[in-house]
């Protein structure tokens, strides 16, 4: 555990190290992309545009611009990394569950955290007759467990026991931590490269019209900026599917390990598994936050070329496996 613990540190590390610099190759990338079309010098014998790149003009702008850069997405960073507890549960919709509200759910979780040694973290609940439960948080100060009402009613306590069981574990290894990292990491990258790929494409679809009449010109601009867009959604679609490794499958089969060595019943967990994964709830179309249950939604689905796709690039590995392996404990 301790090991593991070590790892995400390092990987948390490495995320922030990672970060600034894919976003900050992504707006020289789209600076550059600007200079080239605005620069030219006429137009050949096919009537195409000759445009070129002064790279020192752009290295230029790119040092006046990076300290906006930097601090506005340091700033935006704080903001979404301190502030994920509140807009989890708001997402959710969850509300703190006190002792005297359940003193059933209180108790076990009382009782796990005295066993491993930890702070007890908030426990919070969400009204929703399906069953799921996740981690949060990134200190003893935001560690939340998060039930639903469905869990509560369906499971008995030996199987509720493993599932906060297993939310504890990840609590214990940091998982939250990196988890919420990544999140944040994620949702920066999306807006700034949507943000970017609609204002390259509004100068150069109106902006072009402006600088020639040539159809020919125009017509290769757009198809430019278009290859640039999908550049530059690729870039943000590696850096998800980045983090999506970072938080690798072996994170749930180590949770499920030390759930069921917490609550002293793997069969009790993998028969809790069997529970959620027939009726899995909490959908709230929000796949960063799906990331942090104890089954992903979306994950069961298959059948199709989207289902598979859906499964090679899970953070969660197959609920199956797991429950496999929970029994031969």
């Amino acid at each position: 555990m301790h090991s593991l613990i070590q790892r995400n540190n390092t990987l948390s590390v490495l995320l922030l190290l990672g970060f600034p610099a894919i976003l900050l190759g992504a707006v020289w990338l789209f600076m550059a992309a600007m200079n080239y079309f605005s620069n030219s010098s006429g137009y050949d014998e096919y009537g195409y545009a000759q445009n070129f790149l002064d790279a020192e003009q752009v290295n230029y702008s790119f040092m006046q611009v990076l300290p906006w850069v930097v601090g506005a997405v340091a700033v935006w960073f704080a903001i979404a990394y301190f502030s994920n507890t509140s807009m989890i549960r708001h997402a959710v919709k969850a509300q703190p569950l006190l002792r005297r509200d359940n003193p059933r759910v209180y108790n076990i979780v009382e009782n796990l955290t005295m066993a491993c040694g930890m702070s007890m973290p908030q426990v919070n609940i969400v009204e929703d007759p399906q069953l799921n439960a996740f981690a949060s948080g990134i200190d003893e100060k935001t560690y939340t467990v998060t039930v639903t009402t469905g869990l509560l009613d369906r499971l008995d306590d030996d199987e509720l026991a493993g599932v906060i069981g297993h939310e504890l574990t990840h609590i214990r290894n940091k998982d939250t931590r990196l988890l919420i990292t990544s999140i944040v990491f994620v949702g920066i990258i999306s807006t700034v490269m949507t943000l970017l790929v609609r204002m390259l494409w509004n100068t150069f679809l109106w902006g072009g019209n402006r600088r020639s009449s040539n159809e020919k010109g125009n017509g290769l601009s757009v198809a430019v900026v278009m290859l640039i867009g999908v550049v530059c959604a690729a870039i943000a679609y590696l850096f998800t599917l980045l983090t999506r490794f970072a938080i690798s499958r072996k994170r749930e089969f180590m949770a499920d390990a030390g759930g069921a060595e917490l609550c002293g019943n793997p069969l009790a967990l993998a028969s809790a598994l069997r529970k959620i994964s027939g009726d899995p709830g909490l959908d709230v179309g929000r796949d960063d936050i799906a990331q942090m249950y104890i089954i992903h939604p979306q994950a069961l689905s298959g059948g199709s070329i989207s289902g598979f796709f859906s499964k090679l690039f899970s953070t969660h590995p197959s609920t199956e496996e797991r429950i496999r392996l929970l029994e031969q404990y």
